[in-house]
This record gives C-alpha cells, sequence and structure tokens, in this order.
C-alpha cells in the first residue's frame, strides 16, 4: 500500500478561490474590501518571506494590505500604540503580528493587545479561551488548516483516534481542541512521552507538530493513518519535515510532504480569517 499525498496547494487555493469570491462580495455589499494589517519587527530573513507572501497572497485576494514595518530596537510602547490604532481603524479588519519577535519585546503583552475581533492569527488568550470552551470565533491558521486538510481528502474525523504531538500554543493545543470539537477521541504526545511510538501507532488520525526533524517513522505510525506534517526545517539537502516521508509513505494511508502540504493552507486560512472578522465587524 502506498499512501495518498495530500496537495496542501491545491486544496489552499481551492480554499484562497473561495475566499476571493467572498472579498468581492463583501465589496459588493459595503464597498469596500476588507483590510489585513501586518507588523514586521526587525529584519529576519525568514520573517520578511513569510510576511511577502502574506502579503501577496492578500493582495491577489482582493484585500487591502495596511503593512507596518518598524525596526528591532522599537519600544514595547510604541508597538502597543500602534496595535490601539489598528484595533480603532475600521478599515482594518484583521490584524497580524509576525512572530517571532525581537529580544525585549513582551510578545504575550502584545498579541493579547490585539482585538480578539481582529485576532486573525486566532492567538490572544481570549481567542484561545473560546476555541477552548467551544465558543464560535477565529482559529489560530495553521490548525484549522490542519482540519481543512482532512476534510479535504474525505478522511472521518469523528469516532476517530487523533493523536496530537506537540503541545504549543501556535499548534498542538490548538489542534488537539479542533479535533475534539469535531468528536474525535483526543492524546496529545510530545518530545518526553515515555515510548512514543506506542502512542502514535495507535493513531488514525496523526497530527506531527514537535518541531523535531524526522521525529517520526514507521514503526509510530497505524497502518492506514491519517499523518499530518506540520513539521518544517531547513537542511543542505532542502527542506525536511517532522515525519520521514519515505520512510512512512507505503504503510499510512494519507500523508502531507513539506513542503507543499499544511504550509499553503495557513496562508489560505489566514485571508479566510480576515475575511470572517470584516463579515463579523459589518452585521
Amino acid at each position: 500500500m502506498t499512501a495518498v499525498v495530500i496537495n496542501g496547494r491545491e486544496v489552499a487555493l481551492a480554499s484562497r478561490t473561495r475566499t476571493t469570491q467572498r472579498v468581492q462580495s463583501f465589496v459588493d455589499q459595503h464597498g469596500r474590501a476588507p483590510g489585513l494589517a501586518t507588523i514586521l519587527i526587525g529584519n529576519d530573513p525568514a520573517s520578511e518571506v513569510y510576511i511577502r507572501n502574506k502579503r501577496r497572497s492578500a493582495t491577489d485576494a482582493g484585500l487591502i494590505d495596511v503593512h507596518h514595518h518598524l525596526p528591532a530596537d522599537v519600544t514595547q510602547n510604541t508597538v502597543a500604540q500602534l496595535i490601539d490604532d489598528l484595533n480603532a481603524d475600521p478599515a482594518v479588519s484583521g490584524i497580524l503580528l509576525q512572530l517571532p519577535l525581537p529580544d525585549g519585546l513582551d510578545q504575550t503583552e502584545l498579541i493579547n493587545r490585539i482585538s480578539p475581533a481582529k485576532d486573525v492569527d486566532g492567538l490572544t488568550t481570549l481567542s484561545q479561551g473560546r476555541l477552548a470552551r467551544g465558543v464560535d470565533g477565529l482559529w489560530p491558521c495553521t490548525p484549522a488548516g490542519v482540519i481543512e486538510l482532512l476534510d479535504a481528502t474525505g478522511v472521518t474525523i469523528e469516532g476517530a483516534h487523533a493523536v496530537v504531538v506537540g503541545r504549543s500554543e501556535l499548534v498542538g493545543h490548538p489542534a488537539a481542541e479542533l479535533l475534539l470539537r469535531r468528536n474525535a477521541t483526543v492524546t496529545i504526545a510530545h518530545s518526553r512521552t515515555r515510548d512514543l511510538a506506542a502512542v502514535t501507532s495507535t493513531a488514525d488520525i496523526l497530527v506531527v507538530a514537535a518541531g523535531i526533524p524526522a521525529l517520526i517513522g514507521r514503526d509510530h505510525v497505524k497502518p492506514g493513518a491519517a499523518v499530518i506534517d506540520v513539521g518544517i526545517h531547513r537542511t543542505e539537502s532542502g527542506l525536511i519535515g517532522d515525519v520521514r516521508f519515505d520512510n512512512v509513505l507505503d504503510i499510512a494511508g494519507w500523508i502531507t510532504p513539506v513542503p507543499g502540504g499544511v504550509g499553503p493552507m495557513t496562508i489560505a486560512t489566514l485571508l479566510s480569517n480576515t475575511v470572517v472578522a470584516a463579515e463579523s465587524s459589518a452585521r
């Protein structure tokens, strides 16, 4: 058996097409497009690439691009004031603060400064609390993209045993919460789990977001399982994930590649969240 390779680029393209249509409907109804404000602090090369891709995708979808690039030595108060200004700007539907931040800035305080109504990254404490309580809101982009990938492949989530490897606030915890909302039985594992393979090999759905290159091999995977690899690591031989793709390919039922799997879904969900935020504020 060879796994079905899940094409995240195709699923993301379909999502972005739907978003573009919703943007046009919003413009037709309200006479303006939703605006996505991005904040980049410092000159980290990877962050610059990520922001450039997000801004280009937003513009392609018809969103208004509102970008602020601040120096690495900017003060906490200056960033906080900018976020307050964007919160109050009716032309801005969503705010994204690119992470990580330079040393000296309080990341948690600045994230929580973002209005939950404009928290298109789904990272504020209130947004995450809503997710944990089962209240509708704006969900973190990567975990929401994982769910959309599973739905696009026809994988049954309800009743399945899902194992999430990783417990970060960005991916692990929200992915587990979203799977629970879809009636999966969820186990959270991590790098310190004893006999990790014994846990992961029982999973019908295995979401790997541990941030450890090539952590998961064939002994960790149940035959026929859906394997979603969130990890991405730059090596001399190219990009790899948390899963040993070639090693697992002939035992999994479905698997995402790196690159081209989960990554495109993160931006697609960011765009969708921005339109959702605009529609909610216009009601």
